[in-house]
């Protein structure tokens, strides 16, 4: 069973955006092994410049590549990433997996973002177009896309 894993930086506060992730693991359970993992963001002073948030990303960066295994096959989010549809992710997904890879990890930065460390690291960079969504919303949107997928994968009418 293909595992993947969402990182994320920072804790869902909201009890809406809770219930919809558990909704879409619960869903997920039936493809895959999927997990979330929140790491601790760090916070950013009052009055930061641009040297303390570079130390911010560099810090939750490595906190970040620490739950990478180096034979995780990883997808970044950022926003210069890669734009593409719900049946095109679907595809990479599906030839990931075929071509033997056990584990997919998408990455969820911070409100700053991710860090240049992750970026290099990363194997793709993924886009969910030019809107800014808060980090919160943008778990639920990719744990739904990670669902669609599957559904796309396994030709069922939910993405129809």
């Amino acid at each position: 069973m293909l595992k993947i894993n969402l990182i994320v930086v920072g804790k869902i506060k909201e009890k809406y955006f809770t219930d919809a992730i558990v909704e879409y693991t619960k869903r997920l359970s039936r493809f895959s092994d999927f997990n979330i993992i929140e790491l601790k963001d760090l916070p950013t002073p009052e009055n930061d410049n641009e040297n303390d948030q570079l130390n911010i990303l560099k810090k939750e960066g490595d906190l970040i590549l620490s739950k990478v295994n180096p034979k995780d096959y990883v997808i970044a989010m950022t926003i210069e990433g890669n734009i593409i549809s719900s049946e095109l992710l679907a595809e990479k997904m599906s030839k990931l997996a075929f071509n033997g890879f056990s584990t997919i990890d998408f990455i969820i930065g911070g409100s700053l973002g991710l860090s240049n460390d992750v970026k290099n690291r990363a194997d793709y960079q993924f886009s969910l177009g030019k809107i800014t969504l808060p980090h919160q919303l943008a778990r639920v949107v990719v744990s739904e896309q990670i669902y669609r997928s599957f559904m796309i994968n396994n030709h069922t009418p939910y993405h129809k």
